[in-house]
């Protein structure tokens, strides 16, 4: 169903080159969208006109024109003014919504052929039929984009992005629950992956400029086959997890981007809190102080280089050294050495896992 405004915005545009007022109204004779007041008067009118087999009828100097939707009537037109010239116009206007009432229709459809797509929901060969039935490439190259914001139903963001552009005319835009939406985007003129973590900063950019709060977008693997379309969706969804486990400061992230983040996020809980206690024995990781974790941060982020993280935590380099002996002594972990720095590298991250398994 097309919305009121909508169909506003519509007969605004067309009396504005037209130079004639217009009114739609429902089979009942309920105003639904005018340019001027005095065309809720003609209730009465319009109820005859309803019951009446004419499709277009001369009232009053008003022209009435009926509108289908399948041969289901769905709106009475109302044009003010008599003669050919005011016929005319008025069933170019009927036309042009008889035309919105085919094209949204068939965006609905097209949204909930996607929506079941996403969720699993049609058999193999429903998948194909349907696709060629309302004219979807099935073997389109397609990615999956999910975008994660404050207030997504509030800010409208589905409505935001569907109007910041779908590419080549064969993305499509929908949601499946009310904290994200999500894009199935036609990437087949995208000669390398990097033009699509582009797009999606792109995106990401516009929707803050606008307003829009902590927006974050996590994307699947590229799919060549239509049916493949819910891998890439649940592929962007855990993306979307991991990325807030292990990668907070990521406004983009891609399915291939998680590493050893993706295994974790895989592991059973009970698996997890045996291996924290096999690493730290009774010793809650979380104990350790700021300077510490800045420390062993910092010294990851150096290849476990003491000279180059002693710099640049203006340090001396015995202080460092002293620090990770005590790390040592606390742990049994010597972040010298390689295995032991992977092993505490791991622990934290599965530590970092456990804690957002709790919250959620």
């Amino acid at each position: 169903m097309i919305s009121n405004q909508i169909l506003q915005n519509t007969i605004d545009g067309l009396k504005g080159i037209a130079h004639v007022d217009l009114c739609v109204l429902d089979v009942d004779g309920n105003e639904v969208a005018a340019t001027r007041p005095d065309f809720a008067d003609m209730s009465d009118s319009v109820r005859d006109f309803v019951r009446s087999p004419a499709d277009s009828q001369e009232v009053q100097s008003y022209q009435f024109f009926k509108v289908y939707d399948e041969q289901q009537l769905e709106y009475i037109l109302i044009a003010a003014g008599s003669g050919e010239s005011t016929y005319t116009i008025g069933k170019m206007v009927a036309y042009q919504i008889q035309g919105l009432l085919v094209a949204y229709k068939e965006r609905f459809d097209k949204d909930n052929f996607i929506k079941n797509l996403l969720l699993d929901n049609l058999l193999l060969v429903d998948i194909y039929s349907r696709a060629k039935k309302l004219h979807i490439p099935s073997d389109s190259k397609r990615v999956t984009m999910i975008i994660s914001a404050d207030k997504v139903r509030e800010n409208n963001v589905l409505e935001l992005i569907r109007t910041h552009g779908t590419g080549n005319g064969g993305d499509f835009v929908t949601e499946v629950d009310e904290d994200n939406v999500i894009v199935v985007k036609d990437v087949s003129e995208y000669n390398k992956t990097e033009d699509i973590s582009k797009s999606a900063v792109e995106l990401q950019e516009h929707l803050e400029s606008l307003g829009i709060s902590n927006v974050h977008i996590a994307i699947g693997t590229v799919v060549g086959e239509i049916k493949e379309v819910s891998r890439s969706y649940k592929e962007a969804k855990m993306a979307l997890d991991v990325g807030r486990i292990f990668f907070d400061e990521r406004k983009v992230i891609s399915y291939g981007e998680l590493g050893i983040g993706r295994l974790i996020y895989q592991l059973p809980i009970p698996l997890c809190k045996m291996f924290i206690r096999e690493i730290f024995g009774g010793k809650n990781p979380d104990g350790f102080d700021q300077e510490t974790l800045a420390t062993i941060d910092k010294f990851f982020e150096n290849n476990l280089n003491v000279s180059e993280t002693s710099r640049q935590l203006f340090i001396h380099r015995n202080t460092l050294v002293y620090r990770l002996d005590k790390l040592q002594k606390s742990t049994g972990l010597d972040l010298r050495v390689f295995d032991d720095a992977i092993t505490f590298k791991i622990a934290l991250m599965v530590v970092r896992y456990m804690k957002y398994m709790e919250r959620y």
